[in-house]
């Protein structure tokens, strides 16, 4: 039997899923991941009905490199997938620029490219990219597929993708990608199965977790988002600042004297909730604080997601439904309602006890529009593309 890997490798984390592969069809067998990666790593992964089957730290984990904790892993699932024998491995790339389309092999020119693109997704990208030569190195003939979160918004149209700045710089690549694709992908795969009628509609999916954005879906497919060159763009974030006047970067750097290097590293890793609170970027820790920085930090993300979504309803010209996903958009009834809230304008109503119990359908009886809670899995996704390019006409397509 065949087995194949799915990682999502990224600055203190590495997410992971294997599958089996057997008679065209792909099924979960594990998954899990390591965080705290730096500091005090842990393994914890649980089996496809959920139940834990490793936990594991490391003494003196904080001086363990992403290569040390993925040579663990691999050897741990090899273990764990017994005589299946894992055929390829599927990452998730953050940024495939213009160039990349859909999943491709990885050679080293294509990792030359990608390496390229490392600007423009500082904090992804070379965690991304260290996760594939690690694993080069472990297992040098194993094939790997490169998955890409811009891939999904190539097909937007054309004014979707510019930006108001001189023609030369958008031939040369300075355009908006979008970002959290494989998520979205998935989304669109998921209510094709569940819900056909509002697939095939007008959709927002706002992925909100430690990274955030929105994406709108006509017939499951993208035509605007919030993320645009960069994933520094669009919704507040957990330490992202998202959209900026580019008129506060000048001044920064004019006034202030501040290097580029270090508006990149205020921009990406000191603002949004972090900067707002002055606590944490963590929504649950902003919760449970008392504080009014925390409290202010809150109202702004959803001041912000609420005039975010509210801006890309026109380019669907309506709006049929509204999907929360990732960690706050599963979890967070709090964030969900008062996001909602603010677009009852637009027809959106809550059931309260449905919110409140993440129930798969949050929306009144009576909504113009239907509000879902839908569990985001792109490792599924990578795995599928993985299976597509390397087997055509196995596995499930999403």
């Amino acid at each position: 039997m065949k087995a194949i890997v799915s990682l999502n490798a990224g600055s203190s984390s590495i997410k992971f899923a294997l599958y089996r592969l057997s008679g065209g069809q792909l099924d979960f067998d594990a998954g899990g991941k390591i965080e705290g990666i730096g500091t005090s790593p842990r393994l914890l992964a649980r089996d496809s009905g959920g139940e834990t089957i490793v936990e594991k730290t490391w003494p003196g984990g904080d001086a363990l490199s992403h290569e040390n904790l993925l040579e663990d892993l691999f050897a741990w699932a090899v273990t764990q997938l017994g005589d299946r024998k894992v055929t390829a491995i599927g990452h998730r790339i953050v940024h495939g620029g213009v160039c990349f389309a859909g999943p491709q092999i990885i050679d080293d020119t294509l990792l030359d490219a990608l390496e390229a693109l490392i600007p423009l997704a500082p904090l992804h990208q070379p965690h991304n990219l260290a996760a594939v030569q690690a694993l080069r190195v472990l297992a040098p003939l194993l094939p790997q597929i490169a998955c890409f979160d811009t891939a999904f918004h190539h097909g937007m149209p054309p004014l979707a993708t510019r930006l108001p700045i001189p023609r030369a710089f958008h031939c040369q690549g300075v355009r908006r990608y979008g970002f959290h694709g494989l998520s979205y992908e998935y989304i669109a795969g998921r209510l094709r199965e569940i819900d056909p009628a509002l697939a095939a509609g007008r959709v927002i999916a706002a992925h909100l977790g430690n990274g955030a954005s929105m994406c709108a879906m006509r017939a499951g497919a993208s035509v605007d988002t919030t993320m645009g060159f960069t994933a520094l763009d669009g919704l507040m974030m957990g330490t992202r600042s998202g959209a900026i006047d580019p008129g506060v970067v000048l001044h920064l750097q004019t006034q202030v004297g501040m290097a580029a290097q270090a508006v990149e590293t205020l921009l990406y890793e000191q603002s949004g909730l972090l900067g707002v609170s002055g606590i944490s970027g963590d929504m649950r820790t902003l919760h449970a604080s008392d504080a009014p920085e925390a409290k202010e930090a809150v109202a702004l993300f959803v001041q912000q997601a609420g005039r975010q979504a509210a801006a890309l309803i026109p380019a669907l010209g309506g709006l049929d439904g509204l999907v929360f996903t990732a960690g706050i958009g599963e979890n967070d009834s709090m964030i969900r309602a008062a996001i909602c809230e603010r677009l009852a304008w637009a027809g959106v109503m809550l059931d309260p006890d449905a919110n409140a119990t993440n129930a798969p359908v949050i929306s009144a009886p009576d909504s113009k529009v239907i509000v879902r809670v839908i569990p985001t899995d792109e490792e599924r996704v990578i795995a599928d593309h993985v299976v597509a390019l390397l087997e055509p006409g196995a596995g499930a397509q999403l």
